[in-house]
Formats: C-alpha cells, structure tokens, sequence
C-alpha cells in the first residue's frame, strides 16, 4: 500500500484518536487520576478528598515526629549519667580555658599545664565546702529551733487571719507530710543513684582533663576530616558556639557571685541565721536562670521568717527583690554578651525539659546547651545568606 491510498494513514489516525481518548478521560477524572473503572489503593487514595488527603499527611508526619521525640527521650533518660557528665565537662572546660591559656603561655607543657588546672578546681571545691561547714555546722541545731517557732508563729497568723480551723490545717499538715514520706526513695534506689552521681563526678573530672589537654587538637583534626564547603561553614559555627559557651559560663559564675555576696550582706545585717550556707545556695541557684533565683531567694525568706518574724522576712524580700533588680537590669547586659541572652521563655522551657530528663543537673545544662544549639543555628543560617548574596 502507497502513501497514495487512502487506506494508507487510517490506522494511525484511529490510534492516536483514542490515544487522545484515553487521555482526555484521564484528564477529566479527579485529580488527574484513573478513571473510575480502575481500582486499587491509588483510586482510593485519590478519590478522598484534598483535605481529608491533607489531614492524614500531616497526621502522620506528627505521629513521626512524636515517635522520635520520644525515643531520644528514653534515650536520653536511660545515659544521663553520660550525658549529664560530658554536658559538666564541656561547660567547665569552657569555664577553665582562661587558665589553661594563661599557663600555655608561661611554657607550661599541655598535661601539666591541664593538670593543673583541674587540681585549681578540686581545691576550690573542696575548700569552699570545708569552709561552709566549719562555720555553719554548729548552727544547724540552732536553725532547727528556730524553725520549729516560726511554723508555730506562721500557724497561729494563718488560722486567725484566714477562715480554716486548726484541725482542717492540721490534716493539710498530715496529708503533706503523707506525700513527702511516700515519695521518699527507698534505700536501694538512693545507693543506686548516688553511685551514679560518683561516676558520673569521676568520669566529667577525667574528661575535664583530656578535653583541656587535647581539646584544640581534637577540634582541628575533626576539621581536617572534613571537606568541601561546608569545612569553613562547621568551623565558623563551632568558634561561635565555644565562645557563647565561654562566655555565658563566665558571666553566669560572675552574676551568680555577684548575687550570693549581696544578698548574703543583707542577711548578715539582718542577722538572718546561717548567712554563709544561703549566700552558697544563692550563688549555685544562680547557674539556673529565673527559677534557680527565685527558689534561693524563697529559701532566704523562710529561713528570715522562721528566724527572726516576718518584719525580718519582709526585709529579706526587698532585699532579694533588689539584688535581683540590680543583676538583671544592669550587671547582666553589662557582664553577658547580647549574643548569649535568650528570651524568658526560651529560658522557661529550656529549664522545663531539662529538670523532667534530669533532675537538677539538667536544669543547670539546659540553658547554656540552649544557648549553644541557638548560636551555631544563627551561625549558619547568617553564613548561608551572605552566600545566597553574593551568588
């Protein structure tokens, strides 16, 4: 058959005729899909409307992303002893570089110049503890007293001035201290955990060590692994991050001094009982941010209250009321860099979760491991932008 015949171009034009066919019943179907004779998951899929489609997608991505959420928790929950000492050792390395680089450049070989510098913090530690208790520890019996006299005061004001009975606080009393004995931890389970607060103390002051030893060489040797543009990208952001580090643990250890000494002044003018012990809790609360102050601050005032009355624990407010006054609104901005502040609620949070992982050390890691996390995110993300600029 000729190209002539008019035979010749029939079958392609009947082809392409339901080709197009085909193709319009596809295109006239919802979505784009197969038309409604064709069955399957993928009709099904399709058939459902765009919001129903929608819901299930996002949906899944949060069963996803809850899933994961609570796997690193359990995780986190079951190694944090391990996390908890390598989190102490990062924060005092940053803490101690001052006096690693000031013996670095006095010619002080590596080992002994880290050396060193761990044996400075044990005696600081062990001197201020000793100190505390050979001045405060004939005060306890003292302290237990009065504190017998002011709840018995606090009882008397509080059942004549508010509508409950003697015997309704009484039972409050008996219900509280119910509470308290049931959520005691039994013996086995506080062996177990004070085990775990030795190793974990044994294991940060060994890292301690080998971090202020070999830190730098670690740090450029991770570098060196890597390649292409994201080596200059990951060291930008690792400077950033160690400086945040270094310079939050600084300025919270100076505010944190700055507190205990004021407030633990205005205890002894006020000639509040054991003065030097809650200028110390006043000084380690000042490690975890809003809370840890105004939990330091509420101990001072119960111990003023009990003490010596309430004219006394009102006193002790203000005074706690105006140190921390002073320290947020004129020694933080001044002593902290901008780069290291983060908003109130990001503190809260922050504070929030790492108490519900790990108790008291993981309030007093969450914010400067926050304030890292934040510093090396901004980091990168600012280097990606000036990239996309000059692109």
């Amino acid at each position: 058959m000729t190209a002539d015949e008019p035979g010749a171009d029939a079958a392609p034009t009947t082809g392409g005729a339901q080709q197009a066919g085909t193709t319009a019943a596809r295109t006239a179907a919802p979505g784009g899909t197969a038309p409604a004779g064709d069955t399957g998951p993928r009709h099904a899929w399709a058939a459902l409307p765009w919001l129903v489609r929608t819901a299930v997608l996002w949906s899944a991505c949060l069963v996803v992303i809850v899933a994961g959420l609570y796997l690193l928790g359990r995780i986190a929950v079951l190694l944090a002893p391990l996390a908890i000492a390598l989190a102490a050792t990062i924060f005092l390395t940053a803490l101690l570089d001052p006096v690693l680089v000031r013996l670095r450049r006095l010619r002080v070989p590596a080992a002994l110049a880290a050396l060193l510098t761990v044996l400075l913090l044990l005696g600081i530690l062990v001197g201020v503890g000793a100190l505390v208790w050979n001045l405060t520890a004939s005060q306890f019996d003292q302290l237990s007293q009065e504190l017998t006299q002011g709840l018995d005061r606090s009882r008397d004001f509080v059942t004549s001035t508010l509508p409950v009975s003697e015997a309704q606080l009484d039972k409050l009393i008996d219900q509280a201290r119910e509470g308290l004995s049931g959520s005691s931890p039994d013996p086995v389970s506080g062996a177990r955990t004070a085990s775990e607060v030795v190793g974990s103390a044994l294991l940060a002051l060994v890292l301690l060590f080998f971090l202020l030893k070999d830190g730098r060489s670690m740090w450029h040797w991770t570098l060196s692994r890597m390649t292409g543009p994201n080596r200059p990208v990951v060291a930008e952001a690792g400077r950033a991050g160690w400086q945040t580090l270094g310079a939050y643990s600084r300025g919270t250890m100076m505010i944190a001094a700055i507190d205990a000494i004021g407030i633990g002044l205005a205890l002894v003018v006020l000639r509040v009982p054991l003065a030097l012990p809650l200028a110390l809790i006043t000084f380690l609360g000042g490690f975890v941010p809003i809370i840890g102050a105004t939990v330091a601050g509420a101990v001072a005032v119960l111990v003023a209250l009990a003490a010596n009355g309430p004219t006394t624990a009102l006193l002790t407010l203000a005074a706690v009321v105006a140190v921390q006054q002073i320290e947020g609104n004129l020694l933080e901005p001044l002593v902290m860099k901008r780069q290291v502040r983060l908003h109130p609620a990001v503190i809260l949070v922050a504070v929030t979760a790492g108490t519900l992982i790990a108790g008291i050390a993981g309030a007093f890691v969450s914010v400067p491991i926050t304030a890292v996390l934040w510093r090396v995110v901004d980091t990168v993300q600012r280097r990606r932008a000036a990239a996309d600029l000059t692109e």
